[in-house]
Parts: C-alpha cells; structure tokens; sequence
C-alpha cells in the first residue's frame, strides 16, 4: 500500500507591508486564516515604526522581510525615482555604489530596530534589488551583515515551469531575475525555487483573479513563491489600490481552499528556509 505524498508547499508572500492600513490588516487576517506564509515590509513607510509591532504575534507562522524600496515616495513623504528612471540609471551604472550601500544599510536598520530581529528574507518592490548594482550591494550587505549567523533568503524572480511565458514574467526575468538567482546561488545564499504571481493587476473580480491563480498552481514546484498584493479595501491614491482588495477576497474563499485541495498544495506557514535552494 503506497503512502499518500505529503502536498506541495505553495509560498504566497504578501508584498507592501506598512504602505497602509487596510494592507496591514489584509496580512494580518490572512496569516490567522493559514491563506499566507510571508510578508515583506516597507521600511521607508513613514508608518513603519507604528505598523511593524503587530507583527510580532503573527512570527514565527508569519515570515517577514524586507521590501527594499527605491520607487515608492509614500505620498512625498521619500524621495524615490520612477520604475523607468531607476532601471535605466542602474543599466548605465549612474547610481553610485557608495548611495546604494546606504540604502541598503539605513532600510535594514530600520527593520532591525523596529523588530529587534535580522528579515527573514529579502526581496524588492518592482522587484528593484535584482537590479545592477542593486544586486551587488545587497549580496555585500548580507554577508557583513549576517556571515555567521543565519543568513536571509532571497526572492528569486526566476518564472516557475512554462510561466516565462507571460511577457510580464519574462521581462522581470530578463530584468536581472535569471542573473540574480545564478550569482546568488553561487555565493551560497539560499533563494525560493521559482516564481509566480505577475499579472497586469487587471483581474475585476475575485473569478477572474481565480483564474489567474489556476494557471500559476500547476506550474509551481514544492517551495515555489507566489507574490500577492492584498488589502481588506481599495487603497486611495496606490497605482493598484482597487487590485488589492479583489486579491484578499479571493485568498480568504473557499474557492481558493479548493483550487488548493485541487492541485494537492498547502500554504506553507513556519519556517520556509528548508524549501531554499541553495
């Protein structure tokens, strides 16, 4: 009699931690339902300091990392660059690596501070830390940092199975992810074993979002990641503000549980480090 196989581990992380409340709560209900296994937080969030203690009763079934930011100004309250003018500075090497080390420093300060401990994992929003020079400031970061100790993941963007076959996913790719997961792994920093989630933010309802999700399950390994962007309302003034909330109402349906159930996987919640590559 064979035994039955234990269900993928599915890693559905939460992007934009303390960019609001209404985000905050969506992380919050969703890591009680078991429908999340990661957020990563915006330290530049001028709300950070206020936001970042409710997360401590949500660890360790909640991963946290860090959501390093170059592109989101909070309202004016930080200086940030657009999507475009940051990618075309870092292809022509116009950052400087002295400002790329401070940001990385003063954004990892700040979670530290905030929480007491190192991120779980590091990723970027607009995926900006597989950027050039970006990468190589954060890799140089984590092992001052962490050489040692236990050192944090990384997301890798790296599409899982035949998802390189969204233009979205394949540009973000070719926009350092498939560069970034090689250097990564071979400086011995553990990484998620493929990526999912891109869309166009253009889902109108929690079907159409559905729909989406069931064309990334079946392409996922055990430990592949899923980026989401959930809040429990439309978030006035954010680019995907009306999004968000389509996305937690499909995370915490049953419609989601059976997609689930169907592709035999389970929300991973604890530790995720034993589903790295390394």
């Amino acid at each position: 009699m064979t035994r039955p196989t234990a269900p993928r581990a599915l890693i559905l992380c939460a992007d934009d931690y303390a960019l609001h409340p209404l985000v905050d709560a969506a992380v919050e209900q969703l890591t009680l339902a078991a429908r999340l296994s990661a957020t990563s937080c915006m330290t530049t969030s001028p709300r950070w300091v206020q936001a970042a203690p409710r997360l401590k009763a949500l660890r360790p079934r909640l991963s946290v990392g860090l959501h390093f930011n170059l592109t989101e100004s909070h309202g004016g309250a930080v200086p940030a660059y657009a999507l475009g003018d940051v990618i075309k500075k870092a292809y022509t090497r116009q950052f400087s690596a002295a400002a790329l080390r401070l940001q990385w420093q003063q954004q990892l300060d700040a979670f530290e501070q905030a929480l007491g401990t190192a991120p779980d994992f590091i990723d970027g929003h607009q995926h900006v830390h597989q950027l050039p020079g970006m990468r190589d400031a954060m890799q140089e970061a984590l092992h001052q940092r962490y050489a040692g100790s236990e050192m944090p993941w990384v997301r890798s963007t790296t599409p899982a199975g035949g998802l390189w076959r969204s233009p979205k996913a394949a540009i973000i790719a070719l926009l350092g992810g498939w560069t970034t997961t090689r250097q990564l792994q071979q400086a011995h920093v553990p990484v998620n074993t493929g990526f999912g989630g891109v869309y166009g933010f253009d889902a109108p309802d929690t079907a159409s979002y559905g729909a989406q999700m069931a064309q990334w399950l079946p392409q996922l390994r055990d430990g592949s990641l899923v980026m989401c962007h959930p809040a429990t309302d439309v978030v006035q003034g954010d680019a995907i503000g009306k999004q968000r909330p389509v996305e937690f109402a499909y995370l915490m349906s049953e419609a989601f549980a059976a997609l689930l159930q169907q592709h035999h996987m389970q929300v991973a919640q604890g530790p995720l480090r034993h589903l790295m590559k390394i």
